[in-house]
């Protein structure tokens, strides 16, 4: 396996199989600052990561594939499987740049992957079931692993799962900050609402229990935490805020999408 690049969402994607026991031996890194990564082989060059491979990642960032794929794709085979990372650039657009390989897979993981936690949509339009199941068993390892319809789908878990830790993790911090305004200390603020994201998240999860049903099992009628929620529920002004938020991800996900199209259309024209 390689993967060519290796920011953040690789570098988890790679915590994430290290920490689930998978060989790092079977896997290249090919990264032009020849930076290392613990336990697995890294290369400069292409030319340098040896046979092809079974499954190429691509794991840089999506505004390079029309500097790396020309090269890439000369190295690759009729067996090699892509499995892409880059948001926004859709099957087509891949299945273009790469004529010659076997299967196109995109995959859309979040950074809890790291942990094995995360959530992670897989979308193909010609993998073969042998290849699936094996996809599916090695981003199962890190966590919740779904097969999507169509792009469109995939798109929708993106602008949830995928950016949806920066949204919690933004939320977090402001319960912590409400925290301090209160009198906490910055250190305490931070662990009860982390703590508390977390046991709640944790608590539904194990038991099954709706996000509405804790909500009114911690909110008393006239309590204190009902005087909080009807801040939030009049005007619905967190379901819109989070809609707005969720919005303007998947928007941008269209634009990397056009921004791919309009590069091959005009890659071709010049040719």
């Amino acid at each position: 396996m390689w993967f060519v690049g290796c920011g953040n969402m690789g570098s988890a994607i790679l915590d994430g199989w290290r920490l689930g026991g998978l060989d790092p031996n079977i896997i290249t890194v090919i990264r032009p600052s020849g930076r290392a990564v613990e336990g697995v082989r890294v290369v400069t060059r292409v030319a340098d990561a040896g046979p092809a491979p079974k499954v190429a990642v691509l794991a840089f960032k999506p505004q390079k594939l029309d500097e790396i794929a020309p090269e890439l794709r000369k190295y690759l085979s009729s067996k090699t499987t892509i499995v892409s990372l880059l948001a926004g650039v859709e099957a087509a657009s891949l299945r273009q740049r790469f004529p010659g390989v076997g299967a196109i897979v995109r995959a859309m993981p979040n950074l809890a992957v790291a942990i094995r936690r995360g959530v992670t949509g897989l979308y193909s339009p010609d993998v073969d079931q042998a290849m699936q199941d094996e996809l599916n068993s090695l981003f199962s390892a890190l966590g919740f692993a779904m097969w999507m319809a169509d792009e469109g789908k995939l798109a929708a878990l993106g602008s949830v799962a995928g950016a949806g830790p920066a949204y919690v993790a933004r939320f977090i911090a402001a319960l912590a900050k409400a925290g301090q305004q209160r009198g906490l200390s910055e250190e305490t603020a931070s662990i009860i609402a982390l703590e508390t994201v977390l046991g709640t998240a944790w608590m539904a999860a194990t038991t099954g229990e709706d996000m509405q049903s804790i909500a009114n099992r911690v909110a008393s009628p006239q309590g204190t935490t009902q005087a909080g929620l009807d801040v939030l529920d009049r005007e619905h002004v967190l379901d819109e805020l989070i809609a707005v938020a969720i919005e303007a991800a998947a928007r941008r996900g269209a634009e990397l999408a056009q921004d791919a199209r309009a590069q091959l259309a005009e890659g071709e024209r010049l040719h």
